[in-house]
């Protein structure tokens, strides 16, 4: 990343220091809540419930993984699922060669990344638009689609691997203590792991945003040709921001393989990709926050549906996302919290135009003793007016 001859400053004025403090409350608060439900959730529920809830956990790093590269970094990628299953095949090809989870887990990370950095840099030093940027990442996306579902006869495997086709790969093994087998995680294990890892990814990527680099990476998103001018070459943020969207993504995938031991083609599928796109759009673009809940909120919504045979969920999730764009566009969090600011504005008039309305009658009230006063100062000892 090239940096600028001579770079300005932030203003550090009263309301940018306001904003740093406000900023870092509302993370210290949400590390904070996440943390008591990282502690708690485990003791509350039933093993099905904390399965269930381990999914939603694993599925919000996905959704935070397109929020941090869409809502940030202005890239819409239709392909984060390829990434995604990038994750979840990685780590199942590499946990049935090796057996240890250890290496397998961190090529999960590395191998989503590495290929996004080499897709990246095509397309953002190949000077390709934002359209063919969502072209080339769905068409990627379905290519492994169609590449892993072509793969189900026995000669196709990596190592002792077999892919396994449209029927997957099962049996998957978990994740383990460094070095020893043996020592696999369970249930409760996963799922502390899964929402650990939830809140690394966010403090990390809010800590990110918070730097002169991701300030930059905020600034790609608003101008590129002005970033060029200041000495910056935005193409190298938009590439950094889509290969650590990658990675995260991968973790998601890697997550997603331990929870359900066996994974399929599906994770490539269109539906998955547009499901994430939903997630942000209903949690809100533009927060990390946001998508988890917007996340959590379908994922559940989806789980109940899906108990009834009447309703098509995917109807379902068409619905909401026309819903949201009409009527919230800025999304759940955004929308509550333009909600609450209104509120506290609102209040806060309120209570000034109280504050005003004391002081005018008070001053109406003082003002015929203070004629009386000012009559009295203009008499003479003997009690008669100064002329």
């Amino acid at each position: 990343m090239t940096r600028p001859a001579h770079s300005s400053q932030p203003a550090q004025g009263p309301d940018a220091l306001q904003r740093f403090s406000r900023s870092w409350a509302s993370a210290a608060l949400t590390i904070a809540l996440g943390l008591a439900l990282l502690f708690v959730l485990p003791h509350v529920l039933d093993d099905f419930a904390l399965v269930q809830a381990t999914v939603y956990v694993v599925m919000s790093i996905l959704a935070i993984s397109l929020a941090f590269i869409w809502g940030y970094g202005g890239i819409l990628c239709f392909g984060q699922s390829a990434f995604f299953g990038l994750g979840a095949y990685t780590y199942a090809i590499a946990v049935t060669n090796l057996g240890d989870s250890t290496v397998p887990f961190v090529l999960a990370i590395v191998l989503p990344a590495a290929f996004a950095a080499i897709l990246g840099y095509l397309i953002f030093y190949g000077r390709l638009s934002d359209v063919y940027m969502g072209v080339i990442t769905l068409t990627v996306t379905l290519i492994l689609f169609n590449l892993i579902n072509s793969t189900a006869g026995p000669e196709w495997k990596i190592g002792t691997a077999p892919l396994g086709g449209f029927n997957g790969i099962p049996g998957i093994a978990p994740l383990n203590m460094p070095g020893n087998i043996d020592d696999t995680i369970g249930p409760r294990g996963l799922f502390e792991l899964s929402f650990g890892a939830l809140l690394l990814v966010y403090l990390l990527l809010r800590a990110l945003l918070a730097t002169k680099p991701g300030r930059v990476i905020v600034a790609s998103k608003e101008n590129e040709q002005r970033l060029l001018l200041l000495g910056y070459d935005a193409r190298a943020y938009k590439l950094f921001t889509f290969v650590l969207g990658a990675a995260i993504a991968g973790l998601a995938g890697c997550l997603f393989a331990n929870w359900g031991a066996f994974t399929s083609p599906t994770v490539f599928s269109l539906a998955q990709s547009a499901q994430i796109i939903i997630w942000v759009i209903v949690g809100g673009l533009g927060t990390l926050v946001g998508p988890v809940v917007g996340c959590v909120a379908i994922q559940w919504l989806t789980t109940q549906i899906g108990t009834q045979q009447t309703i098509n969920s995917n109807l379902v999730l068409g619905a909401i996302l026309v819903v949201f764009v009409l009527m919230v566009p800025k999304g759940i969090v955004p929308g509550v919290g333009s909600l609450g600011a209104a509120l506290v504005s609102r209040l806060r008039r309120r209570r000034d135009t109280a504050n005003v309305n004391a002081v005018v009658k008070e001053d109406l009230d003082a003002g015929p003793q203070a004629a009386k006063i000012d009559q009295a100062a203009k008499l003479d000892p003997h009690g008669e007016t100064v002329r």
